[in-house]
């Protein structure tokens, strides 16, 4: 069945972003990925993504649905026909909806494991909070708005970040037991990020020890996105060693 091209508002995207170990990295990643470093660093995060009004690009706005997620991310980059291209690789994707869960790797590329979320927003400050259904993975991030992005050893400035996330577009996640790599990159004309300052984030994922050995994951910046119309469109399914991703 084809997967159809999705519409959606971005109500709220906050990444949460670390600095992470190469080695580190390449462990956790299936060929043909490999980490794109920033200043010799690996890129992970947490993507913390309420959506609305997300449909078929065809169907009205009003039949939308709206829905807390979270993704866990590794920015990769691997040689395509045209050279080198740059995404993320998400080891998992987590959500509030049954609906999301049941349709992600049917309907929509990538599966998605069910999560509590605990939500807290105001116009000056952003807490989120997830415990997966499987309890393996527990988040917490408490971040406010920032007039500018500071102390970060990844990006000189918020225009250098925003550069770097908008080049990664396109995600791929393991599907099929890990027999084979779903695809689906973001696509928006109203590009536009913000700075966060982070009072608070944790994440069992980067702060696992057998994943990441103390001083392997530390966190960087923060960084929102609200209020973007967007579309996500499906990619060619891969499988990991053996074929290289390709845009859709």
């Amino acid at each position: 069945m084809r997967q159809p091209r999705l519409a959606s508002v971005i109500e709220r995207r906050l990444l949460v972003n670390y600095r992470i170990d190469a080695d580190a990295a390449i462990r956790l990643l299936p060929r043909p990925l490999r980490p794109h470093l920033v200043h010799g660093h690996g890129v992970g995060g947490i993507c913390l993504l309420r959506l609305g009004h997300l449909r078929p690009v065809w169907a009205p706005t009003a039949s939308g649905l709206r829905s807390e997620n979270a993704a866990h991310r590794i920015a990769v980059e691997w040689d395509g026909p045209d050279g080198v291209q740059t995404g993320v690789y998400i080891p998992r994707r987590d959500t509030a909806s049954r609906l999301n869960a049941w349709a992600g790797g049917r309907l929509f590329p990538g599966e998605h494991g069910r999560a509590d979320f605990h939500v807290h927003e105001t116009a000056g400050r952003i807490h989120v909070a997830l415990a997966t259904r499987d309890g393996d993975t527990r988040v917490s991030v408490t971040a406010e708005p920032a007039d500018e992005l500071r102390d970060s050893h990844l990006f000189a400035d918020l225009a250098e970040a925003s550069r770097f996330f908008q080049g990664g577009a396109k995600g791929f996640s393991p599907a099929a037991g890990g027999h084979r790599l779903d695809g689906i990159e973001l696509r928006t004309d109203s590009w536009h990020m913000e700075a966060c300052r982070l009072h608070t984030a944790r994440s069992s994922y980067f702060d696992d020890p057998d994943r990441f050995p103390p001083g392997a994951a530390t966190l960087d910046s923060a960084l929102i996105m609200r209020n973007v119309p967007a579309d996500w469109q499906p990619l060619p399914a891969t499988a990991p060693g053996h074929s290289t991703p390709t845009a859709g």
